[in-house]
C-alpha cells in the first residue's frame, strides 16, 4: 500500500498536468480566450466575429523577455533598463523610475577603477532629488558612504529612502525661488568640503564622468529601434543624460537629433529674465551654469511654465497611463510638437522618473490643467523674442556662454499665463 503522502503527491501531479494540458489548449478559432465561456456574458467577438481590426500606424513588438528572466544581483541592475512605450507611430517613451542610476553607476565605477575613490570614502554631492537615490543605491552598492545637500523640492518619500541607505541628509529650507535653493547647496557643499577634506564632490553638475553611462543606454536604444533615424527629447538638467546620450549615438548616426527642454528662468539657455514661481521643476533647468551642458549638441531648444509642463504631465496619465514627473510631461509636449513638424523620425522622450514626487502639486489638481491639444509655442529666431509661457527656437548646434544679469528684475511669468 503507498504512504498517504506519496499517494497524494502522485494525486496532486496528475490534477497538475491535467490541468497544465487543459491551459495550453488552443481556444477554437474566432474564439476570445479572456472571456469565460460560462459567464453568461454577450460581450467581445465571439464565435465567428471578427476580432478589431489592429491600429496600421501602431507598430508591436513581440516581447519575449518573461521567458528569460535575469536574477539580479543588485537592484541598480533591475531599474536602470528602462521601459520603452509607443506614445505614437513616430513617437516612443523611455520610461525609467530613476534615469539617473545610469549617471551615478557609471561615476562611480570610473571613479574606484582608477582609484579617485577608494572603498568605505565618503562621496557628497547637491541635489534636486532623482540623482541623490542614484547616487545612494550606487554607494550601497559599492561600499562608499553618501552626503547628499538636498533641494526643497526633496520629499519625505524620498528623504526616508535616502536615511535607510544609510544618507547623511543636508535639506535646503523651503524656496520657491531656484536661484536662492541651488546657491544655498552649492555653498554648503563647499562648507562642508572645507571642513572635511576627505570628502570626494561628485560634481554632477560640472564633471563629464557623468556622461559616460549613457553609453550603455545608447546601445539600448539602437537595439530596440534599429535603422531609425531618431529625434532625442529631454530636459537639459545638469547636460548629462541629453548630452551623453546624444554623443554616444552620433558616434554611429551623426544626423541623430537632439531637442532640449528649458523652464523659464534657467541661466543654461538664456532665460533667467523671467521667474515661474511655481516652476521649481526638479531636473530641467539651472539658475547656475553648469560645464555640462554643452550647447553645441542641440538641434531645437523649448521653454514651457510650470502650467503647461504640468498639462501635459496629466495627459501622459489620462491618454497613456504613464505616471511620470514634470520633466517628462515637459518633454512629452515638446516631442509631439516635433513629432508633428518632422514625421519621418522617431522621436524619443526621456522619462527621468515617476510621478510620486508630484502627487500633490501636479496630479491632485488635474482638473485645473490646461487642454494639450490648444497649446502651441511661438516660434522664434533669437532670444530677445523670447516669452512665455511656450517658445521654442532652431539652436542649430551652436555654443552658447550663459551669463546672468548684473541688474535686471526678473519678470514674472504668471501674469502671461494661458487661461
Amino acid at each position: 500500500m503507498a504512504r498517504p503522502g506519496r499517494r497524494c503527491g502522485t494525486r496532486r501531479s496528475r490534477v497538475v498536468r491535467h490541468r497544465c494540458r487543459s491551459m495550453t489548449r488552443r481556444p477554437p478559432e474566432g474564439f476570445d480566450d479572456d472571456l469565460d465561456p460560462h459567464d453568461g456574458t454577450t460581450e467581445g467577438h465571439r464565435g465567428h466575429d471578427p476580432p478589431p481590426a489592429a491600429d496600421p500606424g501602431v507598430r508591436t513588438v513581440r516581447d519575449d523577455s518573461a521567458a528569460t528572466p535575469t536574477v539580479h544581483e543588485h537592484i541598480t541592475d533591475a531599474i536602470r533598463t528602462p521601459s520603452l512605450v509607443r506614445l505614437a507611430p513616430n513617437t516612443v517613451l523611455i520610461r525609467f523610475e530613476t534615469l539617473k542610476v545610469y549617471a551615478a553607476l557609471g561615476a562611480v565605477r570610473h571613479l574606484l577603477d582608477t582609484g579617485v575613490l577608494r572603498p568605505g570614502q565618503t562621496v557628497v554631492d547637491s541635489s534636486s532629488g532623482i540623482y541623490a537615490l542614484a547616487l545612494a543605491m550606487a554607494c550601497h552598492r559599492y561600499g562608499l558612504r553618501c552626503h547628499i545637500v538636498a533641494s526643497t523640492t526633496v520629499d519625505d518619500t524620498l528623504r526616508a529612502q535616502l536615511e535607510i541607505l544609510g544618507v547623511t541628509v543636508d535639506q535646503m529650507p523651503p524656496s520657491h525661488d531656484l536661484d536662492l535653493d541651488q546657491n544655498r547647496r552649492v555653498a554648503r557643499v563647499r562648507e562642508l568640503l572645507a571642513r572635511q577634506p576627505d570628502l570626494h564632490w561628485m560634481r554632477q553638475y560640472h564633471d563629464p564622468v557623468h556622461h559616460r553611462g549613457y553609453a550603455e543606454l545608447a546601445d539600448l536604444l539602437r537595439s530596440a529601434l534599429p535603422g531609425e533615424p531618431l529625434t532625442v527629447v529631454g530636459s537639459v538638467g545638469t547636460g548629462a543624460s541629453t548630452g551623453g546620450l546624444v554623443r554616444a549615438l552620433r558616434r554611429h548616426d551623426p544626423l541623430v537629433r537632439l531637442v532640449g527642454v528649458q523652464p523659464f528662468g534657467s541661466v543654461t539657455f538664456g532665460s533667467e529674465r523671467f521667474t515661474d514661481p511655481d516652476a521649481i521643476i526638479a531636473g530641467i533647468g539651472s539658475a547656475i551654469h553648469f560645464d555640462n551642458v554643452h550647447h553645441e549638441l542641440y538641434d531645437r531648444v523649448h521653454w514651457m511654465d510650470f502650467q503647461h509642463a504640468m498639462a501635459a504631465t496629466i495627459d501622459l496619465m489620462r491618454t497613456h497611463a504613464v505616471f511620470a514627473g514634470l520633466s517628462t510631461g515637459a518633454a512629452h509636449l515638446a516631442a509631439q510638437w516635433e513629432a508633428g513638424r518632422d514625421p519621418v523620425r522617431t522621436h524619443v522622450v526621456i522619462g527621468a522618473d515617476t510621478g510620486h514626487r508630484y502627487t500633490a502639486r501636479v496630479f491632485a489638481r488635474h482638473r485645473e490643467a490646461l487642454a494639450p491639444a490648444l497649446l502651441a509655442p511661438a516660434e522664434i529666431t533669437s532670444l530677445e523674442e523670447l516669452a512665455p509661457p511656450w517658445a521654442a527656437i532652431d539652436w542649430a548646434r551652436r555654443s552658447y556662454e550663459p551669463a546672468v544679469p548684473a541688474q535686471q528684475r526678473p519678470q514674472d511669468c504668471r501674469k502671461d499665463l494661458v487661461p
